[in-house]
């Protein structure tokens, strides 16, 4: 049985969602995004003390708890220091790839509530001034970001209430094709929380209830491999709904939705991934069993937790990962289409 999701909820969601600045650790600009997503279907969001998000839906049965973690930080920057000439040098919120960096614009968030745009860039940042332009290793050592401001010294930037430790964030430059296509940097991992919302959307407008209580969970450290390890007591499974990998030896692609079977880790839960597997086979998803190598998710990081319970993860697949990424909107309906298998325990 496939179900009807709503293609352009999910591309609109998607979008809304992404323009949201949130860097691991950031939560101020993206929890009252999603609250209004979650009072569209008559819900409310609670918080745990990291600003984890949670939004509860009664099951038919109470007696069990799962969780769907679709974390909603991203890869982001902090201001590390100021050279002398007012260039503000960095360091990484998770893994990023600097090199699909290089000239994208930024966004300086002060602790005083100010932004201010910049160009983030390598200090090599001309071919027709600097030898070593070309073969200068793009790294937290030899980049920067130049502000959009009439900058002349370091005392410029201060004046400005920059200072060490402002959240950076990154300009996701989001596109959708008519056929299709979305390419945007963070896929990973807010088309999984658009996924989750138009499974939430699904429910709701069809009246129906989840097989077992069900939390959707929304943390903001993922990418620093601490989002899932604080779990609420009552969960006795834990899905991460996050991206899958596209790559030599892999099945997956963009049109499907991944299952992870093994990650950097461990194994996912053995039972739990074959009811998995089961699910995207009455859902009638494109659906495609891997495992990862340079990769990790919060539902594993719940498990390394010491937390009690069962882990799997699935999501739609992506080229370019933690850059500029690619995926297909039939990757997310796939997705959907197997969150909403899971819950409803078809």
């Amino acid at each position: 049985m496939k179900f009807n999701v709503d293609e352009k909820f999910i591309v609109d969601c998607f979008k809304d969602i992404v323009g949201v600045p949130s860097p691991v650790g950031y939560y101020v600009k993206m929890n009252p995004v999603l609250e209004k997503y979650a009072a569209k279907f008559g819900k409310t969001v609670t918080y745990d003390n990291k600003s984890t998000a949670y939004i509860t839906l009664d099951g038919e049965d109470n007696s069990k708890t799962v969780l769907i973690g679709a974390h909603v930080d991203t890869l982001g920057m902090v201001v590390r220091t100021v050279e002398p000439n007012g260039m503000i040098r960095v360091r990484q919120l998770g893994g990023l790839n600097f090199s699909s960096l290089e000239g994208e614009t930024v966004t300086v968030h002060t602790r005083g509530g100010k932004e201010y745009t910049g160009l983030f860039t390598c200090q090599s940042h001309s071919v027709h001034v600097f030898d070593d332009a070309r073969t200068l290793p793009r790294d937290e050592d030899h980049m920067m970001v130049i502000l959009d401001e009439n900058i002349k010294n370091a005392e410029d930037i201060r004046k400005l209430g920059i200072r060490n430790g402002d959240f950076i964030s990154i300009d996701p430059r989001c596109q959708v094709t008519e056929n299709g296509y979305i390419k945007s940097r963070f896929i990973d991992d807010k088309g999984a929380v658009a996924c989750c919302f138009a499974t939430l959307k699904y429910l709701t407008e069809n009246n129906l209830k989840p097989k077992y209580k069900t939390i959707l969970a929304f943390p903001y450290s993922e990418e620093i491999g601490m989002g899932g390890t604080f779990v609420p007591a009552e969960v006795s499974e834990y899905i991460a709904v996050d991206i899958g990998l596209i790559g030599p030896g892999y099945e997956g692609n963009e049109y499907a939705v991944s299952i992870c079977a093994k990650d950097a880790a461990a194994p996912y839960d053995y039972e739990l991934t074959n009811r998995l597997i089961g699910y995207a086979e009455k859902a009638e998803c494109d659906y495609a069993v891997d495992i990862y190598y340079h990769y990790g998710t919060d539902a594993n990081a719940a498990v390394r937790a010491g937390n009690n319970l069962r882990a799997a993860t699935f999501g739609m697949a992506v080229w370019c990962s933690h850059g500029m990424e690619r995926t297909h909107i039939s990757g997310l309906l796939n997705t959907a289409n197997l969150l909403l298998a899971y819950v409803l325990d078809i």
